[in-house]
């Protein structure tokens, strides 16, 4: 998934474009990427092994709690200072990141991880369609609904219509992210709205994770392995993300997260036991296409302003 993916990663504020180096140099920031996009999903896949123990909100609950205590300590935002529209946007923000991970984690909980992601990330991808106004952009629409029409067999019937529901939902949410999430960057310093906003989604969900899984969030194995989604779903991606980006540049950077679909499918076959048919693969594989070739015509009329998440998923 995601998670919190996504263009709040770059709370930190504008992204330099990246010196032109050698071949080596430019390795360690795209490492540093991948190796959060196989965090966000690892951790996605976790989640979906703890469901059993606390249920998909108690999840969510769980890895909200623990990324913004993380997050807080670390960050220490300032509460003083910030006006009405400043909390407002944080607020607003906070709701989107907690509606994107609870209806990602119901969706997770009826079909498979790689199938999930793969329909979450149409969300962010008719934004960067919509936003180009392109001509061009019509062929990637074209080749990403190919691509959803493969993975449901045609009719959807090898997906659970409520999975495949609760997953364009997380997208149309991720969509709503990455816009609150450029907002809050342009209004709070460095991570600081993002801290916030975690905390703020923290606090909101919490009762639906207790009226779904009750006194099961205060059991120890359970508090472990929802700190674990937490530190490899948010807290560990974030931090390799931000650093990446002071040498990546934002285009690099969106190409990048157009692999989520793919390290999701891998997560859940390594993990879940999840195997894909080759019908299946080849829609992952034309979603990811249309997003990657999405992102390109945006970035070749200099117009990418926001970058791709998820998660959180």
């Amino acid at each position: 998934m995601t998670t919190p993916s996504s263009t709040a990663r770059s709370t930190s504020g504008p992204v330099a474009p990246a010196a032109a180096g050698s071949r080596r140099g430019s390795l360690g920031p795209v490492g540093l990427v991948l190796a959060g996009g196989v965090s966000v999903q690892f951790g996605g896949a976790l989640a979906v092994t703890l469901m059993p123990r606390a249920g998909a909100l108690g999840v969510v609950t769980l890895r909200l709690l623990a990324a913004a205590l993380v997050l807080m300590l670390v960050c220490r935002p300032r509460l003083r200072g910030h006006s009405r529209t400043d909390w407002g946007t944080v607020v607003v923000f906070g709701i989107t990141m907690a509606a994107m991970n609870g209806l990602f984690y119901q969706s997770v909980a009826r079909i498979p991880l790689g199938p999930a992601v793969t329909l979450e990330v149409l969300g962010p991808l008719a934004l960067s369609v919509l936003s180009s106004r392109r001509a061009v952009n019509v062929l990637w629409a074209g080749l990403a609904l190919a691509g959803v029409f493969l993975l449901g067999g045609g009719d959807f019937g090898s997906l659970d219509p409520i999975g495949v529901a609760f997953a364009l939902g997380a997208g149309a949410m991720w969509a709503a992210y990455i816009i609150f999430s450029a907002r809050t960057g342009r209004r709070f310093p460095q991570a600081d709205g993002l801290a916030l906003a975690m905390a703020v989604g923290a606090v909101l969900f919490l009762p639906l994770g207790i009226a779904e899984s009750g006194m099961k969030l205060t059991d120890p194995v359970t508090l472990g392995l929802g700190a674990a989604v937490a530190l490899l779903s948010s807290v560990l991606p974030y931090t390799l993300e931000l650093l990446a980006l002071r040498r990546l540049p934002a285009a690099t950077f969106a190409v990048l997260m157009s692999l989520e679909p793919a390290l999701a499918a891998a997560a859940g076959f390594l993990i879940l036991d999840q195997a894909l048919s080759a019908v299946q693969a080849l829609a992952i594989a034309l979603v990811i296409a249309a997003s990657m070739g999405a992102v390109r015509t945006q970035v070749g009329r200099g117009k990418t302003k926001a970058v791709l998440q998820p998660g959180e998923s």
